[in-house]
């Protein structure tokens, strides 16, 4: 077992079965199914406290304050919203669906902010109406309709524009998000996003708190952390030269690089706390000012190595290499409807058998799914069992972020259940699709 991956209270038995919260992995497969998310509770808890505890820790030597958001988008349910909500985290969520699981979890809409290029009229005033702690913009065209509706209610709209600071970091292009040419934010080189900072400045309907950027994921760079800090200090230096205005937020994102194989690398919050920390003062002591009240964003890294998916194996297939070798190919239970991410990114997981032990010799094996497609694959390399049969349990780790959230009904398959397990108990937090939901979305012929 690759015990680095898996979540922190995952064991192997001597018969060989896995648990995790103190649950095997055969009782939690034959109560609620395969394919199944399990969120290890107590482990993605301690993630929550840990960036908590270590950005408090290292922004508090400066006597600066900071606000770790968990980003909704990596999983949420309305449990896992009292959970950061528990370990006093805020959220933030980018749709209006996603602001009301965090609500309908307990999250007060004052420790809420919402993302997003493209919220719609309904998704800005429902925010205005329970009183999200921050709206954060996206475009000129969000600024004039954010203000009017928030005139219209007579209400004042807390804002924090999005700006791209031009800092390239993350892996696959589709997940940086601080180049030029995308969809997200307002140019800091192009003179944008200072344009926008006096457009929000000027408007009646809005209150400008701050500023925002997001420079990517999967990120282990802190120098492009730092880097991406100056520039946003440095934007907030000269609004402050210009308007006399000292910005009082500043939110650096979130991005941080988690392990998904052996191999793998992580930024843990420790290092990710003081790295940033260093960089701020560093950018503050270089443009002046007073230190502004920080905010970072991680949902990747407090979700994905907390939760692994469980798969039934059914079909196991020998193929042929051009270079005389050969591959195993193991077919599970689920597939790229339940993980879009290795058909997407190119990601790259690892997996085991889990629900035995097996003396059998190592070989080279591809674990992909039961959908019409060949590129669905959801372990690409992996030494599996060379007796890996129809009927084992196979867990792929680090798939809490990213899992369900992206799960589709491709093939019209059933989309998996969540289980969260803590002390010994298991506890539905999402439950799986049935065909009466399938039904109930189709329209039957007269």
């Amino acid at each position: 077992m690759t015990a680095a991956v898996f979540s922190r209270t995952v064991t192997r038995g001597e018969d060989g079965a896995l648990s995790v919260g103190g649950v095997d992995v055969r009782e939690l497969a034959g109560r609620f199914g395969t394919p199944l998310y399990v969120v290890d509770e107590e482990d993605m808890r301690a993630r929550a406290a840990a960036f908590r505890d270590s950005f408090t820790t290292a922004f508090g030597r400066h006597g600066a304050k900071v606000d770790v958001y968990y980003a909704s988008k990596a999983f949420l349910s309305s449990k896992v919203a009292r959970w950061m909500r528990a370990e006093d985290l805020c959220m933030d969520v980018a749709s209006g669906g996603e602001l009301e699981l965090a609500l309908r979890g307990g999250m007060p809409a004052a420790h809420i902010g919402l993302h997003g290029n493209n919220k719609s009229d309904a998704e800005l005033r429902r925010a205005l109406e329970v009183g999200v702690g921050r709206i954060i913009v996206d475009s000129f065209t969000e600024i004039e309709t954010l203000d009017a509706i928030a005139r219209e209610m007579g209400t004042v709209a807390p804002v924090l524009v999005r700006v791209t600071t031009g800092v390239h970091a993350g892996g696959h292009e589709y997940i940086a998000t601080s180049h030029e040419d995308q969809k997200f934010g307002l140019s800091l080189a192009a003179g944008a996003a200072f344009e926008a900072l006096v457009e929000c400045h000027d408007a009646e309907g809005i209150d400008l708190r701050g500023i925002h950027t997001h420079i990517g994921s999967q990120i282990l760079s802190l120098e492009a952390f730092q880097e991406s800090a100056e520039r946003m200090l440095g934007l907030r230096a000269a609004f402050r030269a210009e308007v006399g205005v000292d910005l009082p937020e500043v939110d650096l994102g979130g991005g941080y690089a988690i392990r998904y194989t052996p191999h793998g690398e992580e930024l843990t919050p420790a290092d990710a706390a003081h790295g940033m920390a260093e960089a701020v003062a560093a950018a503050v002591a270089k443009v002046g000012g007073t230190w502004p009240h920080l905010s970072i964003e991680p949902g990747r890294a407090i979700a994905g190595p907390a939760g692994m998916t469980l798969y039934r194996v059914g079909v196991v297939k020998r193929v042929g290499l051009e270079d005389g070798g050969e591959r195993q190919y193991v077919a599970v239970d689920g597939g790229m409807s339940d993980n879009m991410r290795t058909i997407t990114y190119g990601a790259e997981y690892t997996a085991t058998v889990a629900s035995r032990l097996s003396d059998a010799e190592p070989a080279l094996s591809r674990v992909v799914g039961k959908h019409c497609e060949s590129g669905d694959i959801v372990v690409r390399d992996v030494d599996l069992p060379h007796d890996t049969a129809r009927g084992d349990l196979l867990a792929v780790p680090a798939t809490g972020a990213y899992g369900r959230v992206m799960a589709s009904n491709y093939n019209s398959v059933l989309r998996p259940a969540v289980v969260a397990v803590r002390d010994g108990e298991a506890e539905l937090l999402v439950r799986r699709d049935t065909l009466e939901d399938l039904f109930s979305w189709d329209v039957a012929p007269d």
